[in-house]
């Protein structure tokens, strides 16, 4: 617990540094240019298949007459739009993960390494292209999973579980292997992912959740849509800087459970100049041969020496 803590309050410190606050432009001004381009040439042909899908669902169809009915037929006009958002977030909510992994993790590793670290040896146990694979290779299986339990979503309490820790899952995997790709070997990351599974998927469970913070503000129904144009940067520069925060706690967390395991192994490994010590007087203190007396040889049996 107090490492946790301890990395934490380190990146909530780092988090101010003005490296880190320059580093997170870039992602936010992608993110932002993209997401207004897909909502400008996409949107309302998304809308419109919606709105078909909804009007197709018989169900859904009797309660808007119910709503009508009660005088709340207006609520018909914004669910299309209110789905259609919720829809969305996910997909932001992974992009904008993948962008500061890329964009920003490795150089914020390399700060807290400079920073806190300066002498740690970097043994490159993995590779741009292997932190590229891992990362989609992650990516893909929170999206099945966040698929998958879409339906699970309109049970009340399940929509404030399974999101924040599905997106914890895969921060956890992301962010842990990009913070020790450069400087630990690929065993000492899979020692470390086994020794400290438990607080690195605490940290990406707690970052799913920091992360679900934003979505307030897409749960604030017609008042979101009337000013998505508005809401949507803010949005995603909320989700920048949660992904750029938690990229900092792995980045702590993870390199000083690195510096711990090579003390562990250097204090276990023999010390080479003590070993020719002992050695040395090991032979100095053996007793020498007799003079002119040869050492005892062995033939093959049968025979006599």
């Amino acid at each position: 617990m107090s490492k946790l803590l301890d990395s934490f309050w380190r990146a909530v410190a780092y988090c101010l540094h003005p490296r880190v606050i320059a580093l997170s432009v870039l992602p936010l001004v992608i993110m932002v240019l993209l997401s207004l381009g897909l909502g400008y040439f996409f949107w309302d042909d998304a809308l419109a298949a919606v709105r078909v899908s909804l009007e197709s669902w018989e169900l859904l169809g009797t309660m808007a007459r119910w709503l009508e009915g009660l005088g709340l037929g207006n609520l018909r006009v914004v669910l299309a739009p209110t789905i259609l958002l919720f829809l969305s977030i996910p997909v932001i909510v992974i992009v904008a993960l993948l962008f500061v992994a890329i964009l920003m993790t490795p150089a914020m590793v390399a700060l807290v390494a400079e920073r806190r670290f300066p002498g740690m040896e970097r043994k490159k146990g993995g590779s741009l292209l292997a932190s590229l694979f891992w990362s989609l290779g992650s990516t893909v299986l929170a999206a099945v999973a966040l698929i998958i339990s879409i339906p699970l979503w309109l049970i009340p309490p399940l929509i404030l579980i399974l999101p924040p820790l599905i997106w914890g899952w895969l921060t956890y995997r992301v962010m842990s292997y990009d913070a020790l790709v450069d400087h630990a070997s690929a065993e000492e990351r899979r020692e470390i992912f086994r020794r400290h599974r438990g607080s690195l998927l605490g940290i990406g469970v707690l970052s799913g959740y920091l992360g679900a913070a934003p979505s307030l503000l897409w749960a604030s129904g017609a008042m979101f849509i009337a000013m998505a144009p508005l809401l949507v940067p803010v949005a995603i520069w909320l989700y920048t800087l949660v992904f750029a925060f938690s990229s900092l706690w792995f980045a702590h967390y993870c390199l000083a459970a690195l510096e711990q395991l090579r003390k562990q192994n250097n204090a276990l490994a023999p010390d080479p100049l003590a070993q020719v010590a002992i050695e040395s007087i090991a032979n100095e203190a053996l007793p020498a041969p007799a003079a002119g007396a040869a050492a005892p040889t062995f033939g093959a049996p049968g025979q006599q020496p």
